[in-house]
């Protein structure tokens, strides 16, 4: 199977996402998720100006090689830039691979290690009633684990609050940060007052919900080291299934200073892209959960190579799955997810139905459980007719301001 043509295709039903679709000289097609949220173009030019070019001509089975021939020959390795294109890359040759065999992706990756995937769903809102509205309606949805996030007292915008306000009719009413316009929007922090409330949310929580629920939580990397450690030991009451990304994972050996502090599960690693960035946290034990997409972490191929590193060390999957994901991202997760051992829970926002209009997916939700399904290959087709029907529109995710005006970690 020789690669004859490579077509980069940007949409936006719902929300701008990069595509890669290989198609070889017998008439196989694969699909490949190269979206970087609020940075697209970025991986277009990278994909159009450099990769295809390189792919035109070569072996479409050869997977591994060509992973480590665009790793490698570029010097300049690393970054979610690079990863993102080599994953668009890797996952669309699975696919095709997995088409040749006439088989669903993860029986070629050494068939399901379980019936379904448990997946949590996003329940957020401004107030304890709405919270609580959020999670009962993500308990009717048929979700059996879910992620909290609360507004803050004093606080105006922050992070993973849904607002219907900031949806149109037909599409998604999920949390989705990215906004279209030509500036990012500006939000406000303060860390005391967080500190200070998410403690009692959780409390609220549990009084209402029970013990027995998954819940979990994600301070998206707005806490110093110190802070982190006071949040998971105020949190340990309420029996968290995970705390995400406490303190920006780049200063790994802060991390340490959480461990020593408390007993929290913790998840870390959204914005990694490669087995080198998980080095340290994974050899010390310093994480439970390895939080990686597919699409952001060069593709199947090297995304396997890093949970197999942390099996070793008792750590689980924990695979990023937001609305940033593409259905093809979020394909190649479900079939990973189904093959590893080590799996542990999968994020699941669902896209909207323009979204679903434009990418074909097979997967199916059913009792908590996610599943790839049987079609061959991903389960995932492109209707690029209708993809054509909504093109780019320049989009950034939001920052935050503390009250003095400084720069905060979003």
């Amino acid at each position: 199977m020789i690669i004859e043509q490579a077509d980069v295709i940007v949409t936006s039903p719902d929300r701008n996402f990069v595509t890669l679709k290989i198609t070889t000289d017998d008439g196989l097609t694969g699909l490949g998720d190269a979206t970087l949220n609020g940075r697209e173009l970025s991986v277009v030019s990278y994909l159009r100006d450099h990769v295809v070019p390189l792919l035109i001509g070569r072996d479409a089975g050869a997977i591994e090689d060509t992973w480590q021939f665009l790793y490698r020959s570029a010097y300049w390795r690393r970054g979610p830039v690079t990863m993102a294109a080599i994953a668009a890359v890797d996952v669309a040759l699975w696919d095709i691979k997995a088409k040749a065999a006439s088989m669903p992706l993860y029986e070629l990756l050494g068939g399901a290690s379980r019936r379904g995937l448990l997946a949590y769903g996003h329940a957020s809102g401004g107030t304890r009633e709405a919270l609580f509205d959020s999670i009962r309606d993500h308990q009717e949805q048929g979700f059996k684990a879910i992620r909290v996030q609360s507004g803050v007292p004093g606080l105006k915008s922050i992070y993973g609050i849904a607002s219907d306000a900031t949806y149109s009719e037909g599409e998604t009413h999920e949390y989705e940060p990215a906004q279209r316009g030509a500036l990012p929007h500006e939000e406000d922090w303060d860390t005391g007052s967080y500190l200070r409330h998410i403690p009692t949310v959780f409390e609220a929580v549990r009084n209402e919900f029970g013990p027995e629920l998954p819940l979990l939580h994600d301070a998206h990397h707005r806490l110093s080291p110190i802070q982190a450690a006071r949040l998971g030991k105020s949190l340990e009451p309420y029996d968290l299934f995970w705390l995400e990304d406490v303190t920006p994972a780049e200063n790994q050996e802060a991390l340490r200073l959480v461990r020593r502090h408390t007993t929290t599960p913790l998840a870390i690693g959204e914005i990694f892209n490669t087995v080198w960035d998980y080095q340290q946290i994974v050899r010390e034990q310093l994480i439970d959960y390895v939080r990686s997409s597919v699409t952001h972490t060069g593709g199947i191929s090297h995304l396997k190579k890093v949970l197999d590193y942390a099996a070793q060390y008792q750590i689980k999957s924990g695979m990023h799955g937001p609305t940033d994901v593409s259905p093809v991202g979020m394909a190649a997760a479900l079939h990973l997810g189904l093959a590893i051992h080590n799996f542990g829970i999968q994020e699941y926002m669902q896209h909207g139905a323009r979204t679903n209009e434009v990418f074909d997916q097979s997967f199916t939700f059913t009792d908590g459980l996610l599943h790839a399904g049987d079609a061959v290959g991903l389960g995932v087709e492109l209707d690029t007719d209708e993809a054509g029907r909504y093109p780019y529109e320049r989009a950034y995710l939001p920052y935050n301001r503390l009250a003095d005006g400084t720069v905060h970690d979003w």
